[in-house]
């Protein structure tokens, strides 16, 4: 799809930065909780264990819903699925600061911002697909910062209000803030159908399940992609519970410089690997078209040896400068996933493919909060961050398994469906 009328910045990025705000609110609600987390326990008398089963419960919810929130972004209009993931996510971030115990916390986090954010991301990838073609890799990939800029000024933010204000204030900020973007969104975002309509069609095909069904779970390199980044993901949700707590009581930090120390080295390393993923993947696809599975499964490797050594080191500078290797080949597997998931899949089924992938990856990826809550009390939270560089290397034996066999035949050259 192209841009009919000349404007200082082309709707097809202008969309990007729309996006880019909304999944950058998405990541400050859940970084805020993650930061406060040791006020948090305190004043409310939770154990690791609780702490980390809230965070698992969110992204179970997550994982059931997801599927529906694809499928939604099939067969109606994802603007509007857009508008009402927003709202019901930036509403429970709010929320969440009058929460007054577990249950509470689970009902609002688990039920509330978990279900509001399935929605967003398979309509908003779908999005991104439809409006970017030559630039699809850099454009999901600038998208793809706003969870890591989400996570550094919502870590400091938060870190900073806590100590001052107490743990419930940084919810009231950034829930307030997202809620005066969900109507920013509606104003702006083209209330646009499937490539496949046109654009005063009204009317949205309904795909049958069947059909769906065929040109997503039939191909092995889907699974593939499932099961890699479901391994990726653990690492990252056990992670980004954890690193503030883990920095807190390893090196004695305050909570303010956790919130920024935590993930300022990692995801401002993140977000130049995922540029750079982004951008070369895009140029060497041009003569390489099946290039982008390959660059997946090079991050993967690379970055479990920073992993490894950013809970083996006890000198924080090193701690400091593993999180920033780990962000670097982290940012490069975050760049190409997407676009390497609709290299394989026909571009009616994405929005239901990238939520069937998320659903798998969620709920894989739900268990690390609540596991390194448990080993943090069994063998200590060093030797588990550590340990979880074991799930990048399975993802990377996965990805080179399936770029060896079966990605060949489920590539999709996307012209030539265009065309048919």
């Amino acid at each position: 799809m192209t841009d009919t009328k000349k404007t200082w910045l082309p709707y097809k990025w202008e969309l990007i930065a729309l996006l880019w705000f909304a999944f950058f609110f998405n990541q400050a609600d859940r970084q805020s909780y993650n930061v406060v987390l040791p006020l948090l326990t305190k004043d409310l008398g939770l154990s690791s264990v609780q702490t980390g089963l809230i965070g698992s419960i969110f992204l179970w919810c997550y994982a059931l819903l997801v599927p529906l929130g694809g499928y939604l972004g099939d067969i109606s209009r994802r603007k509007w699925v857009l508008f009402f993931s927003l709202l019901l996510a930036s509403g429970c971030t709010f929320l969440s600061g009058i929460a007054g115990g577990m249950a509470s916390l689970i009902l609002i986090r688990g039920f509330g911002n978990g279900g509001g954010e399935a929605c967003y991301f398979p309509s908003a990838n779908s999005l991104i697909g439809q409006y970017h073609h030559k630039t699809r890799a850099l454009a999901m990939g600038i998208h793809q910062t706003a969870l890591y800029f989400g996570l550094i000024f919502s870590g400091l933010i938060a870190g900073w209000m806590g100590e001052r204000y107490g743990w419930r204030t940084p919810f009231f900020f950034f829930g307030t803030m997202a809620l005066i973007l969900c109507f920013i969104i509606l104003w702006r975002v083209k209330d646009v159908g499937q490539p496949s309509q046109t654009d005063d069609s009204k009317k949205v095909r309904r795909i049958p399940l069947k059909e769906l069904f065929h040109g997503v779970l039939c191909k092995p390199t889907f699974w593939a992609l499932c099961l890699s980044f479901s391994a990726f993901f653990f690492v990252i949700c056990g992670f980004n519970t954890w690193i503030s707590t883990f920095l807190y009581e390893k090196y004695d930090l305050k909570l303010a410089k956790v919130g920024f120390s935590s993930m300022f080295y990692h995801q401002v390393a993140a977000a130049t690997g995922v540029l750079l993923g982004g951008r070369i993947s895009d140029l060497l696809a041009v003569r390489f078209p099946r290039i982008r599975i390959k660059v997946v499964t090079f991050g993967l490797f690379m970055a479990a040896p920073f992993v490894y050594l950013m809970g083996a080191t006890s000198t924080l500078w090193v701690c400091y400068a593993a999180l920033a290797g780990f962000g670097i080949f982290r940012g490069i597997f975050d760049s190409n996933i997407y676009a390497t998931l609709f290299d394989v899949i026909e571009p009616k089924y994405r929005g239901s493919a990238t939520g069937l992938m998320l659903t798998c990856i969620f709920f894989v990826g739900a268990f690390a909060p609540v596991i390194l809550g448990w080993a943090k009390q069994t063998i200590g939270l060093t030797t588990a961050m550590s340990y979880l560089s074991i799930g990048f290397v399975i993802g990377g034996v996965v990805l080179l398994v399936a770029a060896l066999t079966s990605f060949k035949d489920d590539f999709i050259n996307e012209e030539s469906v265009a065309r048919e």
